[in-house]
């Protein structure tokens, strides 16, 4: 039996900001039950029929003509992986997965689909945490994975061209074997890829003094649904011809066209980097140090934040850390080895005056490798105390961070939920979790996380930092943008995709279900 996927006031009243703002007090029962169906209305999917069973089939039989067997799959136990990502969403069976090699086959897949109106949703490593690259309509799955050639890596210009299967680890080791370096990196640096970088703008610590992947995308070659082909952007490391289509595409999740070939510029390596362990005997200690030493003229590549519960895993992970330590800010700081040695007494003044224990100095590198493994590592450890576990991305100002941790605190108190945080806190983007074990307690826990997205919002925040919206947060649009501005973006959208089958259901609340 299919769950009801909204509450009903909020499809009398057609929004979720709406609905939100209706609901008494700050996260009583009445307002928890709403906001908790509408989370979980993103979260639970099942197959609706975008296309006929027919435009399907006929979908299946021009794929297997023009790109052959080996490009495909059709069997369900072969498609069913493709339903999932590292989200708890669960989209449709997809009635096809072409095993794209080539930007041909990208074309071909998406002339086929425009024949037959039959959605497409692109996908890479299927690390996402918002069910961006999973099918919602059924429909065809195009999988660019297996595309993973870095074609050209320009030492002189500080250029490489990739294909959108190389994984960002791999990236890391070309470009630093040439001497120059490319700074976005996410968690899942050894597993995800530069295509999929590219759909969230995925960005990771090292955002806070360098940028996410926007910032180093200057060329695409994209394919747009009915097989025309795109080259936007440059090959050199400056140009501003035209509207900037490049930086439009990245971060679009694949709603507007799929990529074939990345263009990338790279900075030098820097020469020297100095990892510092800020520890404090509380959360809101650390969390109000974030701001002492980015206002104190210090640039860090990465200010880090764990909590206590986190702390924990680290030390589980065979990381020696001063057991009175409750909280704690690891910040790198990189240049010549003077200038960090500068950096680093000013932050750990800053640190101080925010009543830090202790600051100390990562001994070498492998003890700063060690930390980063198990920061790396972190959401997978997570998991493992208890049933289950939800992890949200907000961003806030690093001033209110303080204020943030202060409103989850007292609903969580009042509901009774277990919660961790770590994260990015250099630029506010933090990593909120939710655990429970119980699953009857899954309509409170969705409630704290509607109630988390509207606190992020009311202190100027936005709902993602490099996860993307996808289907999870697709709900909550709304209570960010305004409705005009979604609505220009929704035609946006009609120009790059007219039938809207080019991964369908992502990003925007969806028509029919009064946009809760």
């Amino acid at each position: 039996m299919r769950a009801e996927p909204y509450p009903r006031a909020c499809r009398r009243q057609g929004q979720v900001r709406r609905c939100i703002a209706a609901s008494p007090g700050k996260g009583g029962l009445q307002s928890g039950a709403a906001l908790g169906n509408a989370v979980r209305s993103a979260r639970m999917t099942s197959a609706i029929d975008f296309a006929s069973s027919a435009a399907r089939e006929r979908a299946i039989g021009l794929l297997s003509e023009r790109l052959g067997l080996s490009r495909l799959l059709t069997e369900p136990a072969d498609c069913e992986a493709y339903r999932r990502d590292e989200s708890e969403v669960q989209g449709s069976l997809p009635d096809a997965v072409v095993l794209a090699q080539s930007a041909s086959d990208i074309e071909t897949t998406l002339r086929i689909a425009g024949e037959v109106s039959v959605p497409v949703t692109p996908r890479a490593a299927g690390t996402g945490k918002v069910g961006g690259c999973i099918p919602l309509y059924q429909g065809i799955v195009l999988d660019v994975a297996s595309m993973t050639k870095i074609k050209d890596l320009n030492a002189v210009e500080g250029i490489v061209v990739v294909e959108p299967g190389v994984k960002l680890a791999d990236l890391h080791a070309a470009v630093e074997a040439a001497g120059w370096f490319y700074p976005p990196d996410p968690s899942s640096l050894l597993d995800c890829t530069i295509g999929g970088n590219i759909g969230t703008n995925a960005a990771g610590p090292r955002a806070f003094k360098y940028g996410a992947t926007r910032d180093y995308v200057i060329g695409l070659d994209v394919h747009l649904v009915g097989g025309q082909h795109l080259r936007v952007g440059r090959r050199t490391r400056k140009g501003v011809t035209g509207y900037d289509v490049t930086s439009l595409i990245v971060g679009s999740e694949g709603t507007l066209g799929v990529v074939s070939e990345i263009t990338l510029k790279l900075l030098p390596k820097p020469r020297e980097t100095l990892a510092l362990l800020a520890l404090f005997a509380d959360v809101n200690a650390a969390a109000r140090a974030v701001g002492k030493v980015t206002a104190s003229g210090v640039l860090p590549r990465c200010i880090e934040l764990f909590d206590a519960t986190t702390l924990s895993a680290m030390r589980q992970a065979g990381n020696s850390l001063n057991e009175g330590a409750q909280a704690m800010l690891l910040i790198e700081v990189d240049g010549e080895s003077e200038s960090c040695l500068s950096q680093a007494e000013r932050i750990e003044e800053a640190c101080s005056r925010s009543g830090s224990i202790e600051v100390v100095v990562a001994q070498n590198t492998s003890q700063r490798d060690r930390v980063w493994a198990a920061r790396r590592r972190m959401s997978p450890a997570i998991r493992k105390l208890s049933n289950y576990k939800i992890s949200e991305d907000v961003v806030v100002g690093s001033q209110s961070i303080p204020e943030l941790f202060a409103r989850v605190e007292r609903y969580t108190a009042e509901q009774k939920i277990r919660w961790l945080v770590y994260g990015h806190a250099g630029d506010g983007n933090l990593h909120v979790n939710y655990l429970w074990d119980d699953p009857d307690d899954k309509i409170r826990i969705d409630a704290a996380v509607a109630q988390l997205f509207r606190d992020t919002v009311d202190l100027r925040g936005t709902l993602s930092g490099e996860h993307g919206i996808g289907i999870a947060k697709a709900p909550f649009l709304e209570l960010e943008q305004s409705s005009e501005l979604i609505d220009l973006q929704r035609k946006l959208k009609g120009v790059f995709d007219p039938h809207g089958i080019l991964n369908p259901g992502k990003i925007f609340p969806r028509p029919g279900h009064g946009n809760c």
